[in-house]
């Protein structure tokens, strides 16, 4: 039905042109679409930007070419209002067409069926960080949800990652996957990410946006350690390169590098990764024998063994760069999602 209204200024302000309007709106309603979707369809339909504004609910939508939150009625928008104080508009450059009337009229209509069938979770309800945070909801729904953290799409908002999802750091939190996913308003203060955990701290982005800050505490919790030398807390922000090329392998081709084959390989051995880890972590191998309280004579002997598997030395600034690489891919090739 939607194809019959390719262009709205190809049609005059006849009944037929009007039942067509009516038939486009319709069928909007008979397939249940979601907010989002009715603003960009009308959107494709009008050839100019429209919106809806209910405060109420958190919602300041536009659409053009994609959905928009935090936008306001246009000055000089053709507006019509819902029963219960929300309003449609529609904003067209220049001198209005014929059939705008009508199509804002079915688009209030319309909206406000939507709205009314579009129940949300309630206030306090983890569900609301779950749509905040996830991939494929609509910014209809993440901005309804927000308004019910008492967050606005424009508020400053970061996200952690927390693998013990026991742990609790503050903030608005809910279980996603293996771990808990934390939504903070602001920076996290310094003690709050001092966790007895692994933790992923992704970056700082709009409230509307937060599922980018989730995607990089993701990342960033599968690259944080658990060893005393190797801090719990990873910003996504201080991975710098390693952030892009962590982000482009996938876990069976990390498998593939004969650096971490080689790591594998050496794992049957007892201690032997935690003492190269060690390696990495000091800049001497005496001080990373006292760390893992081992002699420097034994530590000495089980690299020279690692290094004949390894096939470089792993105490020259390039060797331990290039055994730091392996060991943090293979921890992100473990710690999966």
């Amino acid at each position: 039905m939607e194809g019959l209204l390719l262009r709205l200024s190809a049609l005059d302000a006849d009944a037929a042109s009007e039942v067509r309007v009516i038939a486009f709106f319709d069928s909007l309603i008979a397939r249940r679409v979601d907010l989002d979707t009715l603003l960009r369809t009308t959107a494709t339909l009008t050839e100019c930007p429209v919106g809806l504004d209910a405060a109420d609910r958190g919602l300041a939508l536009a659409a053009e070419a994609v959905v928009r939150a935090g936008v306001s009625t246009p000055r000089g928008a053709r507006v019509r209002e819902l029963p219960d104080g929300a309003r449609v508009w529609l904003a067209r450059t220049g001198q209005a067409l014929p059939l705008d009337d009508m199509v804002l009229e079915r688009f209030a209509i319309a909206a406000e069926l939507v709205l009314a069938r579009g129940a949300l979770p309630e206030l306090g309800d983890p569900a609301l960080v779950e749509l905040v945070l996830a991939e494929l909801a609509g910014e209809a729904e993440r901005s309804r949800a927000l308004h019910l953290l008492g967050l606005t799409p424009g508020t400053r908002v970061r996200v952690l990652a927390v693998a013990d999802g026991s742990v609790r750091l503050g903030g608005w939190s809910a279980p996603l996957g293996r771990s808990r996913a934390v939504l903070l308003a602001g920076p996290p203060e310094l003690d709050l990410v001092r966790a007895p955990t692994r933790v992923g701290v992704g970056g700082e982005v709009a409230a509307i946006d937060a599922r980018t800050s989730w995607r990089q505490a993701r990342l960033a919790v599968r690259l944080a350690g658990s060893l005393p030398w190797d801090p719990p807390v990873c910003w996504w922000e201080h991975l710098g390169s390693l952030a892009a090329v962590a982000e482009g392998l996938r876990a069976n081709e990390i498998e593939q590098i004969a650096d971490v084959r080689a790591l594998d390989r050496l794992a049957a051995a007892p201690d032997l990764l935690l003492i190269l880890s060690a390696v990495c972590g000091h800049d001497s191998v005496r001080k990373a024998a006292d760390a893992v309280h081992r002699h420097h004579s034994s530590v000495t002997a089980r690299l020279a063994q690692a290094e004949t598997e390894l096939g470089f030395p792993v105490t020259t600034p390039d060797g331990r760069f290039r055994l730091r690489l392996a060991l943090l891919l293979r921890r992100l090739r473990d710690n999966t999602d």
